[in-house]
């Protein structure tokens, strides 16, 4: 029997509460897949394995871009924190059907980002957050040049800081470390059709016309 492939559709990023629940972050715009009981597998996290468990109940929490969910099989917080950084799954066959410029989350990660204009690739689609528009996190080239300042073609000290309510968010100061330069955080681009004018699923990339200043601090 063939192994099912699996679409990732949420990650577990805590405990809620003492009788099991847990706090997940969702890759999906479809919101039954935390709210309607039945079926769902997990992997955890630093394993290949994929259980079986069955969603008893799940609500969302206003305001926070998360879902609450229960697992017959987890009773207590110590299981549910065990959890902790485990994908949520459903097979492959259960891909919804999707309207013109609608994609999955699981579609868009890894695709080449090709600057509009110029065709110039300057880096990799890494995840996407859910913040209002849908926000694409692009990991750039270490060739890709900073912008300089147009007086003195120095590097801009400009910083863009991540939305506060997404994971890795900085504060824009400076840090110091004796540990060497850190990798620099993904740039954040609004995924709406004037910025994003084409995504290519096929042959692997999307293209960019970011407004002035959106990659400036990169």
């Amino acid at each position: 029997m063939t192994e099912p492939s699996w679409l990732e559709v949420g990650r577990i990023v805590g405990a809620q509460g003492l009788r099991g629940e847990v706090r997940i972050y969702p890759n999906s715009d479809f919101p039954e897949r935390f709210l309607k009981p039945g079926p769902r597998w997990i992997r955890r996290a630093n394993s290949a394995a994929v259980e079986e468990v069955e969603l008893v109940r799940g609500r969302d929490l206003p305001g926070k871009g998360l879902f609450v969910v229960q697992f017959k099989e987890i009773c207590d917080r110590a299981q549910a924190e065990n959890l902790h950084n485990a994908t949520l799954l459903v097979p492959d066959t259960e891909r919804p059907e999707l309207e013109p410029g609608e994609f999955m989350v699981s579609d868009l990660i890894g695709l080449k980002v090709i600057l509009h204009q110029s065709q110039a690739e300057i880096g990799t689609v890494v995840d996407i957050y859910a913040a209002g528009n849908d926000l694409l996190a692009i990991e750039l080239y270490a060739a890709v040049e900073r912008p300089t300042d147009a007086s003195t073609d120095a590097p801009t000290d400009d910083t863009t800081d991540l939305p506060a309510d997404l994971p890795g968010k900085s504060t824009g100061k400076p840090s110091r470390s004796s540990k060497g330069p850190k990798k620099p955080l993904p740039v954040l681009v609004p995924f709406v059709h004037e910025i994003v004018p084409v995504v290519n699923l096929e042959q692997g990339y999307v293209e960019i016309d970011p407004p002035a200043g959106l990659l400036e601090g990169y």
